[in-house]
């Protein structure tokens, strides 16, 4: 690979650190030009804004989905009462014909319809009340599935209604996605026109400053020292036959995937976005954890920085736009960002928001 391009790979693997803000011009190494650092920063906050897009596409995506299961499953409803409801008008009609046919015309009198009949009396009067009762029950079914009906229907219409603005929002949701990615694209395309000199300048700078990150993170988070006195844990008479805890083996799970690249929205086999990688890796080992990191963030136990174990989630930014797995000593397992490939990373390589445990 020509040196430029060596330079370029380096360069836009330390521009997935997507630190907070641009480097101040002291900073800048000597002969390094400001638009350089400009087009960098601005890249980094592209990469951002696009794995944030990606988060906020797979939410309303899944949103959709179950906007579409509340739908299919109140037109079922809707599909079961009109079933029940033409039976039991079938049923009344039989009902009322029969009465019609055994008691005389309805307009006559019940006197006049038992001196009329050929059945003794008491039987007649009988058979008459029974019917009249049978009648009567089943038109007030008739009357509380035509209820059910007019419910079931006004219902399914708001769920369609409620599924197709759904539907709209996740189209603006792609659209923002893509645009975010075009974006990154154009920039990406002008930090491949700088010079070596420029590439290697920026690429050394952004390196000190994660590696300055990292070590101010490990500093501040530093686990906490167990007593002497402590006795040693006891030994596991019978090995685990699934090779250690769950989170380790989601973790060794996650290293597997190293190489995959990046996919917004793809949860594997071929390609990973970040929160479809713990997702996968955590099924793997019979856990579930919600789909996007937002959602990790919202609903799963926290955990303080400086008790993380092996399969924990890391999340990213204010936003909670991004998630990897830790993999211990001070790294993380993920597909960093657009372009990128599953890779170990310093933790500290963004802006860390906490962390959350699945099981």
């Amino acid at each position: 690979m020509p040196r430029q391009n060596t330079a370029l790979a380096a360069l836009l693997l330390a521009a997935t650190a997507l630190t907070a803000g641009p480097a101040s011009a002291a900073d800048q190494p000597s002969g390094q030009p400001a638009d350089a650092t400009a087009l960098l920063t601005e890249l980094r906050e592209l990469y951002r804004e696009a794995g944030a897009a990606t988060e906020a596409y797979n939410e309303a995506g899944e949103r959709l989905a179950e906007q579409r299961a509340e739908l299919e499953r109140l037109t079922a409803r809707l599909a079961d009462t009109r079933g029940a409801l033409a039976g039991a008008r079938r049923t009344a009609g039989r009902l009322a014909a029969a009465e019609y046919r055994h008691g005389g015309a309805p307009e006559l009198p019940p006197v006049l319809r038992l001196l009329l009949t050929d059945e003794e009396p008491a039987r007649a009067l009988h058979h008459t009340t029974v019917a009249r009762r049978a009648a009567a029950g089943h038109l007030a079914e008739v009357r509380r599935l035509a209820e059910a009906e007019r419910t079931a229907d006004t219902l399914a219409n708001e769920a369609e209604q409620a599924w197709e603005e759904e539907r709209r929002l996740v189209e603006e949701e792609r659209a923002r996605r893509d645009d975010a990615h075009d974006r990154m694209n154009e920039v990406a395309g002008l930090l491949a026109g700088l010079t070596e000199e420029q590439l290697t300048g920026v690429t050394a700078l952004e390196e000190r400053e994660t590696a300055e990150r990292q070590a101010e993170f490990l500093a501040a988070h530093e686990p906490a020292e167990e007593p002497d006195d402590e006795p040693p844990d006891e030994p596991d008479d019978e090995p685990d036959d699934a090779g250690g805890a769950p989170g380790e083996r989601a973790v060794r799970w996650a290293l597997d995937q190293r190489g995959k690249p990046y996919e917004a929205g793809a949860e594997g086999p071929a390609a990973f976005d970040p929160a479809g990688l713990a997702l996968r890796a955590w099924e793997h080992v019979g856990v579930t954890v919600p789909r996007t990191s937002a959602r990790s963030w919202e609903l799963l136990p926290r955990v303080p920085l400086d008790q993380l174990r092996p399969g924990d989630l890391v999340i990213y930014h204010e936003d909670a736009s991004h998630t990897a797995l830790y993999a211990g000593d001070g790294t993380v397992v993920h597909p960093p960002a657009p372009g990128r490939e599953v890779t170990v990373t310093p933790l500290a390589h963004a802006p860390v928001k906490g962390a959350v445990r699945p099981g």
